[in-house]
């Protein structure tokens, strides 16, 4: 359903994103930073102007302000043609090789090497536009949501779209017996399933 605009716009807290600096607005690569800028560029809501979480400390909270960077890019936006990054705007960038240990893994990343050129703005969320909402299609999704609920279809709706219902002990016990069938060779299991039927 499309947008629509409201008669008597109203605010829902603030929002903070990233702009280019006086100085830099002022110079002749302000086109080439702005651009840039739209790629990379992060917006956080907050109910409060001051941006602050609360924060344990002794036993007591505190408060600090959030933290907000700009985009850092995964080695598949890297290569996606979606971004559409040119050569130019791809020397801005220094790859960074963090290991986390929690997966114990090398992750790959690529962060703006210039984030000074970019400072932070608060400014109110305002909303202008609402979706419309068609009474007659959210009656219809309504019942069929207390159809499905009320005579529990959800399981028989997964077996009949995934062929399976979903359990945790049924993909754990895959996990744990997975290892056996990679030992027999492909055109043996083939086979077997051929003189099953």
């Amino acid at each position: 359903m499309p947008l629509v605009e409201l008669e008597k716009p109203y605010q829902k807290g603030w929002k903070r994103y990233f702009v280019l600096r006086e100085d830099v607005r002022a110079s002749t690569l302000a086109e080439f930073y702005n651009n840039l800028l739209a790629k990379i560029n992060t917006v956080e809501y907050h109910y409060d102007k001051t941006f602050k979480k609360k924060k344990r400390r002794k036993g007591r909270y505190g408060y600090e302000i959030r933290k907000q960077n700009l985009r850092e890019l995964s080695p598949y936006s890297w290569n996606c043609s979606r971004l559409n990054l040119s050569e130019q705007e791809k020397a801005c960038f220094t790859q960074v090789e963090t290991f986390d240990i929690k997966t114990r893994r090398q992750e790959i990343k690529y962060v703006i090497t210039e984030p000074w050129r970019y400072v932070l703005k608060i400014a109110p969320h305002m909303i202008t536009h609402k979706k419309m909402i068609d009474s007659d299609i959210e009656r219809e999704l309504d019942d069929i949501a207390r159809y499905i609920r009320n005579y529990d279809l959800a399981p028989r709706i997964d077996r009949l779209i995934r062929g399976r219902g979903y359990s945790y002990a049924w993909h754990t016990s895959l996990i744990k017996y997975g290892a056996r069938t990679k030992r027999i060779p492909q055109f043996q299991i083939a086979d077997d399933y051929i003189d099953l039927y």
